[in-house]
């Protein structure tokens, strides 16, 4: 369900402005399981002791409204939120003027008053050392099982068959990609669908066109764009050509009773497309577990549903046309199945939720489907509901904004294979790139998907944007390969170190820059930042945090050596803090489905 359905932070800047509240946590029931989760419960026994308040009072009342600032600053808490315990400015007071300890312990080195907000400064020893140790030592830090093996079908990208990928593709693919990680890093068991557009009127209108203008030669030369320039043409022809809509109509009901020769046809058409669809995924680093398509709809299922509907006297007969009746519920009564009794996306995709609960089970069944088709999957979800299936519930729509100017119809797009090359140009004429021209090729190949899923995955998902190659040049996703290619290089020339290193006994007292606190700081929000990634779907959020970490990883870069560093316990101090930064830029990056590149 997808293209196919055609119709109606952060800010690394450390300088002191007006501190704005920035990601909201919830406290965890393990203290451990957060490394900043701990020097809030050590701000909330300070202000216990201080205040004489009860801690289990402060945590129901405090510990949520103890956020992350933005504009570098560690912990911030708004003096309004003390007054449920007193006058806040007279409680603020107090704690600004109160030496921190006891309370604090070795968390907190210091609280300030900032305008209406309390600040509260990690001790850096503390937070570099429990922060950098719980990365080293954790492969899946950041993420916690939260799915516990439930099941989930995440269906995406679905483009209709017969037509070349372009720009307009690439929104519901990538997000989708990301969508799919994302779940299975928090222990969901993920069942990757792409749901082809194979199946409708369009079809005929292909088949009538390849009459016309098709190509035998050109099809197994290059299908989809063919198949694609047929339909673009007999589109043309039909504004004024009545007759060869009521053709395309007639060749489509041939299908859907099993016509021989035009399912032949047909099958083709579909077994090209899905193979070079294959190309283009593997590109984009986006996989599935399963292809499925309108066609795959069995018929049982399709008469099940209207036995359902039926019963539930939820259809309603117009003139032959038979309709849902939705009306009471906003969503007025869609066509269920035409006058002449084929099916349309409406009844396939109600019939097709049913046929996946029974051939696959899922606790949950997310739809990344563009925001155009909002009204179709609550059509669908209310339906399913109303005819009183238990897990109508579990389905989620997950939308997203359009790409403005894609008419296929009119032959208005940009596709994505040319553009690719475009920008792998520019990378090739732009960049100083090492190696051979094959290596050369692969890391501009490489670069180019980067920049335009970043241009894409760096706005919230549901805003619309007219594509243009000024978007590319300007989101600079680039800049995160060549970090992470830094970051990989520090690695590659200290492997003997790296393999020596030492963490239980490491001295990390050398890292003691603001520069190092203010890395490290956001290094350890990452568990926090995935956490609201899953429970808002937004993409935009993992890029945000990639971006302060390169900008907060390349100034201490420029001032801070490794190799060559003659003093080995500054030496494996420095080496650590780059390698667990690498580790997190590599664990985002790939959440993204980038590819993160070793050598540029």
């Amino acid at each position: 369900m997808g293209e196919h359905l055609d119709h109606g932070g952060y800010n690394s800047t450390a300088h002191d402005n007006v501190v704005v509240p920035s990601i909201v946590i919830e406290p965890h029931h393990d203290h451990e399981a957060n490394v900043l989760d701990a020097f809030r419960h050590a701000i909330i026994q300070f202000l216990s002791f201080l205040l004489f308040i009860g801690l289990e009072d402060l945590n129901t009342q405090l510990f949520v409204k103890i956020r992350n600032g933005n504009k570098g600053q560690d912990f911030i808490l708004h003096t309004y939120a003390l007054s449920p315990f007193g006058d806040p400015e007279s409680l603020a007071e107090k704690v600004i003027s109160h030496e921190l300890n006891p309370g604090c312990g070795d968390h907190i080195s210091g609280v300030r008053r900032h305008k209406d907000y309390l600040v509260f400064t990690c001790h850096t020893q503390k937070l570099v050392k429990d922060t950098l140790l719980d990365i080293y030592n954790s492969p899946s830090y950041g993420f916690h099982d939260i799915g516990a093996k439930h099941k989930i079908i995440v269906e995406y990208s679905s483009p209709n068959i017969a037509k070349p990928f372009h720009v307009g593709h690439l929104r519901p693919t990538i997000i989708g990609a990301f969508t799919s990680e994302l779940y299975k890093r928090f222990g969901w068991l993920v069942n990757a669908v792409n749901y082809l557009g194979d199946w409708g009127t369009q079809f005929g209108m292909i088949a009538v066109g390849f009459d016309k203008y098709g190509s035998e030669d050109m099809l197994q030369l290059d299908p989809c764009h063919h198949l694609y320039e047929v339909y673009v043409k007999i589109s043309g022809d039909a504004e004024s050509d009545p007759s060869i809509k009521v053709a395309a109509a007639e060749h489509f009901k041939k299908l859907e009773l099993g016509d021989e020769q035009a399912l032949a046809v047909w099958k083709q058409w579909r077994e090209l497309s899905i193979r070079r669809y294959k190309e283009d995924y593997a590109l984009l680093n986006a996989k599935f577990d399963t292809y499925t398509s309108e066609h795959d709809v069995r018929s049982e299922w399709q008469k099940h549903t209207t036995s359902l509907l039926e019963t539930n006297d939820l259809l309603v007969d117009d003139f032959g046309t038979k309709r849902v009746k939705l009306d009471q519920y906003g969503l007025g009564a869609p066509v269920y199945t035409k006058r002449n009794g084929t099916s349309i996306y409406l009844s396939r995709d109600i019939a097709e939720a049913q046929q996946r609960q029974e051939d696959h089970g899922f606790d949950k069944m997310i739809y990344v489907v563009a925001s155009q088709q909002d009204v179709h999957l609550n059509r669908v979800f209310k339906t399913l509901e109303l005819m009183g299936v238990e897990w109508a519930d579990k389905l989620q729509h997950i939308n997203h904004g359009m790409v403005l100017g894609m008419k296929t119809r009119k032959g208005a797009v940009i596709f994505l294979d040319e553009t690719i090359q475009q920008i792998k140009e520019t990378m090739l004429d732009k960049l100083s790139l090492d190696g051979d021209d094959d290596h050369r090729s692969r890391v501009a190949t490489e670069l180019a998907v980067t920049a335009l899923k970043v241009q894409d995955l760096s706005a919230k998902r549901i805003k619309n944007y007219t594509f243009t190659p000024g978007r590319i040049e300007g989101c600079n996703g680039v800049y995160l390969q060549f970090t992470y290619a830094r970051l990989a290089g520090i690695r590659r020339r200290n492997e003997r170190l790296l393999r020596d290193l030492d963490v239980h006994h490491i001295d990390l007292s050398c890292l003691d820059s603001p520069d190092v606190h203010h890395l490290v700081f956001l290094l350890a929000t990452y568990p926090e930042v995935t956490v609201r990634t899953y429970q808002t779907h937004q993409p935009c959020t993992i890029v945000k945090f990639c971006f302060s970490v390169c900008r907060a990883v390349m100034r201490v870069y420029e001032t801070t050596r490794v190799h060559g560093e003659p003093d080995l316990a500054r030496a494996q101090a420095r080496l650590l803090l780059f390698e667990c930064t690498r580790q997190l830029l590599h664990s985002a990056m790939t959440l993204l489905t980038l590819r993160p590149l070793e050598h540029l």
